[in-house]
């Protein structure tokens, strides 16, 4: 790759949205506009320059998006172009962290911000979107409401919440025709559409995906539709970890179609060998599902 090409894709691709991607939330209260404050259970990052450079406070480690992708992954650096060049037009929440400030009352908690939330209702804004714009069937989206996994977001966009292994709401994430993001100071464990006793586990890189996946197959009976929200968490993969252990499951790896989805179905795979559990590839024939149910029809 040439260093103009290089230098086309460091412009494309933010800090934010390798960690935003990588489980990452803003640090709120520690965050400013110069200087941006990422967490991750014990990891912390902070995003400078404009979005273009970081460095982390507990180690010497700092540099641009590909020295990012390489801290992180432990990947050289001809693989970290491949992951940064597949992020190319996510939009990162960033600085989600003053709109949060501005819209959230400051004693209210994730949980308590959700259920102030409408459940989205047919004809609804975030109904509309999904139903018009992301092609979800009425059918589904019924069931996801049933379930009270999904909210109405501001804007016309979705929330679709994520559930720990006690069925409480932990954050969610944020979907809508010009918003994409998680919520701040949420943490992604997993979305979930479906029986919590299934044995089939479809694990997906967005709630959107996992919806889109459970209207091609029609709902399949005996499946749990899952979302990772596009990171993997300490708290998602020790929610794998659970769900993989019970007895005859299969675990499926229904990731997008590109190197970052190979790199999840991977890490499934493994996670699948260490519980001695079943696991099955399944790649959507476009990029994600969402695409593949669009093009469906």
């Amino acid at each position: 790759m040439e260093k103009a090409e290089l230098e086309e894709l460091r412009d494309k691709v933010a800090c934010a949205a390798v960690l935003e991607t990588a489980g990452f939330a803003v640090d709120l209260k520690e965050s400013t506009r110069k200087a941006v404050k990422y967490r991750r259970s014990g990891d912390i990052i902070i995003v400078i320059h404009d979005g273009k450079g970081w460095f982390d406070p507990l180690s010497d480690a700092k540099g641009d998006v590909f020295g990012l992708v390489e801290h992180l992954d432990g990947l050289p650096f001809a693989a970290a172009l491949y992951v940064v060049a597949d992020l190319i037009g996510f939009t990162p929440s960033v600085p989600a962290w003053t709109r949060h400030a501005k819209e959230r009352a400051p004693d209210q908690t994730v949980a308590e911000l959700w259920q102030n939330r409408r459940k989205p209702w047919r004809g609804s804004a975030t109904w509309r979107y999904l139903r018009d714009q992301r092609g979800i069937p009425e059918p589904v989206l019924r069931q996801a409401i049933a379930l009270d996994i999904l909210r109405e977001g501001p804007r016309g966009s979705m929330w679709a919440g994520h559930i720990d292994e006690a069925g409480r709401i932990t954050g969610w994430e944020e979907r809508g025709p010009d918003w994409r993001g998680f919520a701040t100071g949420g943490a992604k464990v997993l979305f979930r559409l479906g029986p919590p006793d299934a044995q089939r586990l479809c694990v997906t890189e967005a709630a959107i995906d996992a919806m889109s996946l459970a209207a091609i197959e029609r709902s399949s009976p005996g499946t749990l539709y899952l979302s990772t929200g596009g990171g993997w968490s300490p708290s998602t993969e020790a929610a794998l970890r659970g769900l993989a252990a019970r007895p005859d499951v299969l675990l499926v790896a229904a990731t997008d179609a590109n190197s970052q989805g190979e790199t999840f179905a991977e890490r499934l795979r493994g996670l699948a060998d260490e519980k001695g559990c079943n696991w099955q590839r399944l790649r959507p024939p476009t990029d994600d599902w969402n695409a593949s149910l669009k093009k469906r029809g």
